[in-house]
């Protein structure tokens, strides 16, 4: 059996080494390492795709996030509102910024942000929502959306685990996931669903206005060469990354394919076991699964991932301490947050391998490694 790893990235390039090494050989003969042509080809592929006016592409995708605040005007003292239960980056750049991140819970179900929570946080100071699309599952758009018309407040989809899901709304329309909101925003890190090989990240929006703000933040706040309008920042995606996307994105439906097939695996051979919760899909959320994320039920999680590192199985715990009791957020109150799901599921959660090369004879070892643990450690 092939080595078990959390994202084999090696196996995935060996199927497209052709056209990456042809694709990446002619920028190294061209020279053109900066805004080469295909950055601007990956712009448009991704526009097409994702069913939006503008995509901006940036360096990664926590400046992503900061641009898309800076885009907004937001002030120092300005309130954000945001999950706590996420990877740190999303409240990260709140701070940076000296705005104030309010956290607030989120669906026990689903993982994301619970609209109800977001409405009963709204404060005059309230100046963008900034929902996480959680491990590839959507949060609730269409409640959230009307929220932020209803007081005004822009959303800033944070979409770097969900690039190619989509949300369905009451109506039956569909739309892709970072296309919903205000401004979105993701990341191309290479153990994303659509990763480069390096860093890089991208803005999208359909606002013609808000797009050529962001372009000016993301380029030194220039609007034309040597004039500097506003304070901006320099993130740009390079075309060597550009290249590995233009070949990638073609794919990643066929990546998503694969990943869900992954998961109902999963599904299948964790039914019934009363100390796993296994992931759950909302009828309204195609779920991209850039994890396949447990809950465990009167089960040792960390006990649970030492026996399955020793089985040569890696498992991961996404996220182990909320952003709101991170030390980086005592000045800013983050203990004083209540969310009681978060912290519950916080306590419970173990992600186990899920990519694009996993075969039958992984899955299975993988399945019955965890069964394993638990028959031996049964109360």
């Amino acid at each position: 059996m092939v080595p078990i790893q959390m994202v084999d990235l090696k196996r995935q390039y060996l199927k497209i080494k052709p056209q990456v090494d042809a694709a990446m050989t002619e920028v190294l003969e061209n020279a053109a390492f900066i805004n080469g042509a295909p950055v601007q080809q990956f712009t448009n592929a991704l526009q097409s795709y994702l069913g939006v006016k503008h995509v901006i592409p940036c360096a990664n995708g926590t400046d992503a996030l900061q641009i898309a605040m800076m885009a907004l005007d937001l002030a120092p003292g300005d309130e954000v509102i945001t999950p706590s239960f996420t990877f740190i980056a999303t409240a990260e750049v709140i701070a940076l910024l000296r705005l104030k991140p309010v956290f607030v819970d989120v669906d026990p179900k689903t993982f994301c942000l619970d609209p109800e929570q977001v409405e009963k946080a709204i404060t005059p100071k309230t100046k963008a929502i900034v929902p996480v699309h959680l491990y590839g599952h959507a949060t609730d758009m269409e409640p959230l959306m009307a929220i932020s018309g209803k007081y005004n407040i822009p959303v800033i989809e944070d979409n770097a685990q969900a690039i190619g899901g989509h949300y369905t709304f009451a109506d039956g329309s569909k739309k892709m996931l970072g296309a919903i909101g205000q401004i979105g925003c993701t990341s191309f890190f290479p153990s994303k669903n659509l990763g480069c090989y390096g860093d890089g990240g991208a803005l999208f929006t359909n606002d013609d206005a808000l797009a050529a703000k962001i372009r000016m933040v993301a380029n030194h706040g220039q609007s034309a060469r040597y004039y500097h309008d506003v304070v901006g920042v320099n993130s740009r995606l390079d075309t060597l990354q550009a290249v590995v996307l233009n070949i990638k994105l073609p794919l990643l439906d066929e990546y998503i394919k694969a990943r869900r097939a992954v998961a109902d695996a999963y599904d299948a051979g964790f039914a019934g076991i009363p100390e796993i919760t296994t992931p759950f899909r909302a009828s309204n959320s195609y779920h991209v699964y850039h994890q396949y994320t447990l809950q465990l039920n009167g089960a040792d999680r960390y006990a649970l991932q030492q026996y399955l590192q020793e089985k040569g199985v890696p498992a991961m715990i996404y996220y182990p301490v909320p952003a709101h009791r991170q030390k980086m957020f005592e000045d800013f109150g983050g203990a004083a947050f209540n969310l009681p799901v978060t912290d519950d599921l916080t306590s419970k959660v173990i992600s186990l391998p899920i990519h694009t090369e996993m075969d039958a004879d992984q899955l299975q070892y993988i399945i019955d490694s965890v069964k394993s643990f638990l028959n031996q450690n049964s109360k």
